[in-house]
């Protein structure tokens, strides 16, 4: 379909007739490019250019001027990388469910605000419903309350606001720093949460960072010397973030211990489950995330291991009255009372103000398929990289970093001397994304190059690791 030049472009723009026949004929394409992808022949997992060559590519697009918007559609799937590839072992993101990409339309086209309750009616309402629904399965009191934002990032960022709010001794949002504040975190907590802490100004000295253990778990042995060390230099702590997981291995941290410490001394408890906390949607995987109920915030990415869309993340107060505190400001044009505890205007707990409404693409799955669906996911996943790990464990070409507890499975080839072996997985890797047969990235573990594949769609099976370990030298 390409559109008139006798027209109005701007008139074309709102047609309903355009759009509906667009529509149709945009989701026969997308039906067709997902069941390439998961045929016998399927198209490489990653259609690798370097960057100035795909940089080219696009500004040749862009100067044929306007033209066929399903072209321009298959385009960008031809370019881009398909987490829907049973090869795709690469970062982090979910393969969404299909009926929230559905959602992810509807709220585009509405594209209603949710600062203030008349912008997003509906959209404030569902995240309500989300929100507390997530609350009620981490174990949380009738009192919980949560947004939903863009991304663990800004959930990180926001949680850490809501410590130093609540256990910084100087009102900080009113009369700025005058103590010295800092965070106790584990040495493989996300890189977030480093450059949160850094940019709510406490610098380098005030993130703790703990060692782990060889099971990559924040040693908890050692928080009552490293609190003691940082009081002796006049740190004021006050925070503890606890993993679940980990970021390079998806390890969880004694969410238990964290809290008993966090009781004891009176810090504020958050627990960073972007990746790993989804688990409490599984009968199976949920003890791994014990203690967490006693958390003051938590962070669960809906779009990792929740079949949503990129960026979409629940932060979670046990105390839901406090989620207002931590940005309350004078607004007059959107509130008449900046603190009052009104659950609907979503403007007064988080960052964005002209927030989409994302809680609809969580919410079309549950309703549509129910939350039987997130543990029959999670199960699958986490199943599968055991699977691997056991593949891995048994072939003696390659060696486990350690055994996964979630669906994160680190790795190396290392038939050959042990001096190669950091500068070997790195090309192996490089090889293979060039090849766009199969995608995996790679971490530093303890100072050692690994290869990292995360299981995230469950169309994945025990061939395609068999073929990886094959295709990497195995």
């Amino acid at each position: 379909m390409t559109p008139s030049t006798t027209t109005s472009p701007l008139r074309e723009a709102y047609d309903p007739e355009q759009f509906r026949q667009l529509g149709h004929q945009l989701i026969d394409l997308l039906a067709d490019h997902l069941t390439r992808l998961s045929s016998d022949s399927p198209p490489p997992v990653i259609p690798y250019r370097d960057p100035e060559t795909e940089l080219a590519f696009w500004q040749a697009d862009f100067a044929q001027g306007p033209g066929d918007p399903l072209e321009f559609f298959q385009r960008v799937l031809d370019h881009s990388i398909q987490l829907q590839h049973p090869h795709y072992l690469g970062h982090q993101v979910s393969v969404p469910a299909l009926i929230s990409g559905l959602a992810g339309m509807v709220s585009d086209i509405l594209s209603n605000g949710m600062a203030v309750y008349e912008m997003g009616m509906a959209a404030n309402a569902i995240e309500r419903v989300v929100t507390d629904f997530t609350a009620r399965k981490i174990g949380f009191p009738e009192t919980a309350n949560g947004v939903i934002t863009s991304g663990g990032t800004l959930a990180n960022l926001t949680a850490l606001l809501a410590a130093r709010r609540a256990k910084a001794p100087t009102a900080v949002w009113e009369e700025g720093h005058r103590e010295r504040l800092a965070v106790l975190v584990s040495e493989e907590a996300h890189y977030c949460i480093d450059r949160a802490a850094r940019i709510l100004g406490m610098g380098s000295e005030g993130i703790i960072k703990i060692p782990v253990d060889d099971r990559f778990k924040i040693r908890t042995d050692l928080l009552d010397t490293y609190y003691q060390a940082a009081t002796a230099k006049g740190l004021t702590v006050i925070a503890v973030i606890g993993c679940a997981g980990s970021t390079a291995t998806g390890s969880y941290d004694d969410l238990v211990a964290l809290a008993d410490f966090c009781e004891r001394h009176q810090l504020w408890y958050h627990v960073d489950g972007a990746h790993g906390g989804a688990v409490v949607f599984s009968d199976q995987h949920r003890h791994l995330c014990r203690g967490m109920e006693r958390a003051d915030t938590v962070v669960i990415d809906y779009h990792k291991m929740l079949l949503a869309p990129a960026l979409n993340t629940a932060l979670l107060f046990k105390n839901g009255r406090l989620a207002y505190d931590t940005f309350a400001q004078q607004a007059q044009y959107l509130w008449e009372a900046e603190q009052a505890p009104a659950w609907f205007e979503s403007g007064k707990r988080t960052f964005e103000c002209t927030k989409l409404m994302l809680s609809i693409k969580v919410y079309a799955i549950l309703r549509t398929y129910g939350e039987a669906v997130f543990a029959e996911n999670i199960d699958r996943l986490y199943g599968q990289a055991r699977v691997f790990a056991a593949l891995i464990a048994a072939h003696p070409d390659f060696e486990l970093a350690v055994q996964p507890e979630a669906n994160i499975v680190n790795f190396r080839h290392t038939a050959r001397p042990r001096a190669e072996w950091d500068r070997h997985n790195g090309q192996l890797r490089q090889e293979l994304i060039q090849s766009g047969d199969y995608y995996i990235v790679q971490t530093v573990i303890k100072g050692e190059r690994f290869l990292r594949a995360t299981v995230m769609n469950p169309q994945t099976e025990e061939g395609v690791f068999r073929g990886l370990l094959a295709r990497l030298g195995g």
